[in-house]
């Protein structure tokens, strides 16, 4: 299981390395390189934009990928979907920019953040129900914990390395060709991603199903889409939280408030190292006590603390800025730890890679993709502190948390020891 969950881990932090690295280009610098005859606010609105893609396509790979997981197995879908993913991020890097080729430069940054959003909604279905197929039922939660692990694994590495680039470059060497470094990267963390999957075993619950789905969206559509838009709603704070975090305020602290990029990359960095440390702690938490509490507490947490979170990071200030990230991170993970344990084991094993993938990737639409777009709009409405975004991402947690409270519990019944005589 340690081989496993490890091997699980590494892929899914470089898939979401490949993801992430363009959230962070497009809050910093794709904007004015792929928009230059936007004003400020509209080249970030249109780079998010192109961020927004990468959601929308995420459902439609679950689909893809989620068929090939019902039908073929869950080991096929960890290559091809990481093959997909690095080779779209490789060539982001090296698209010429508006002033070479036009307006074809950002037409090939959609259709590359497409593809990389296609790979990436393959890659969770497969690796958590390949860890969470072999984990034992009453230690599920810390196995499958290890997958979700690898976006703040693979959200470190990104911004690692370009907190290094901008620290090492000028700002005309980064805009120049800086930013393409960290999407070559993607490259040889693919290659090393291939090595660590291509020894995994097939998932035994799957080689136990006699009848496979002939067509799983059908089914799942039919049987459970009812499940599928509870799970869509009820993730999609979680998102929201990681997005506005990680990507809305850092073109947000940067363009409005002059704080330094690197100052903004520590805070946030700082914050995900916490949650991603956090996260079998909590999942050993959710193996004790349920799922379905622990996700009501992270969604109740969430709307208490995003006004508070908006407010102290108007205030311009590192440490500050800093608390106000750590405790939206602390709520999301409380809900996320044991989302790898909680979705599979909602949907019947015929249909599970189709159903759970599908569920969370929508979830990723409602709250990643549109978070930075929205917030961005409304903190151009109001004043110093943007009141809205909190408004906004306070409702999505009450939208979530009414989700939660509609699922049921889904935690496997402890054995009790006999009583002797």
């Amino acid at each position: 299981m340690l081989r496993l969950a490890t091997a699980s881990l590494a892929g899914t932090a470089i898939e979401f390395y490949d993801f992430f690295v363009y959230g962070t280009a497009a809050a910093l610098i794709l904007g004015p390189l792929f928009f230059p005859t936007f004003s400020p606010v509209a080249g970030t609105l249109a780079a998010f934009g192109t961020f927004a893609v990468g959601f929308v396509a995420r459902p439609l790979g679950s689909v893809l990928f989620g068929h090939i997981g019902d039908r073929l197995g869950r080991r096929p879908v960890l290559v091809v979907s990481l093959l997909l993913t690095g080779a779209a991020t490789v060539a982001v890097g090296c698209v010429p920019t508006y002033d070479t080729i036009g307006v074809a430069a950002p037409v090939l940054l959609l259709v590359l953040r497409f593809l990389q959003g296609l790979g990436l909604g393959g890659e969770w279905g497969g690796a958590v129900l390949l860890t969470a197929e072999h984990a034992p039922a009453e230690r599920r939660g810390l196995w499958t914990s290890f997958p979700q692990m690898g976006p703040a694994v693979g959200f470190l590495l990104a911004n690692g390395v370009t907190l290094a680039l901008a620290a090492m470059l000028s700002e005309a060497q980064f805009a120049q060709w800086g930013w393409r470094v960290p999407f070559w990267a993607a490259g040889v963390l693919a290659v090393a991603g291939l090595w660590l999957r291509s020894s995994l075993a097939e998932s035994p619950r799957f080689l136990e199903i006699d009848d496979h789905a002939r067509v799983p969206l059908a089914e799942v559509v039919r049987d459970h889409w009812r499940l599928v838009l509870l799970t869509a709603g009820a993730l999609a704070i979680g998102y929201a939280i990681f997005y506005a975090v990680t990507t809305w305020s850092l073109a947000y602290a940067t363009e409005r408030l002059g704080v330094s990029r690197t100052v903004m990359l520590v805070c946030i960095m700082g914050s995900v190292l916490v949650k991603g440390s956090l996260t079998p702690f909590a999942a050993l938490l959710g193996d004790r006590y349920g799922r379905r509490p622990l996700c009501l507490a992270g969604c109740a947490a969430a709307a208490v603390w995003m006004f508070p979170m908006v407010s102290l990071l108007a205030t311009g200030v590192p440490l500050l800025m800093f608390v106000g990230f750590l405790g939206a991170m602390v709520a999301f993970i409380t809900m996320f730890a044991v989302i790898a344990a909680y979705l599979p084991e909602l949907y019947e094993p015929r249909v599970r890679c189709t159903g759970a993938a599908v569920g969370y990737n929508l979830g990723g639409v409602l709250g990643g993709a549109l978070t930075p777009i929205a917030a961005t709009a409304l903190a151009e409405q109001g004043g110093r502190v943007p009141w809205g975004v909190g408004a906004y991402l306070t409702g999505i947690a009450l939208l979530s948390l009414g989700c939660f409270a509609l699922l049921p519990e889904t935690r496997p019944a402890r054995a009790v020891a006999p009583v002797k005589d």
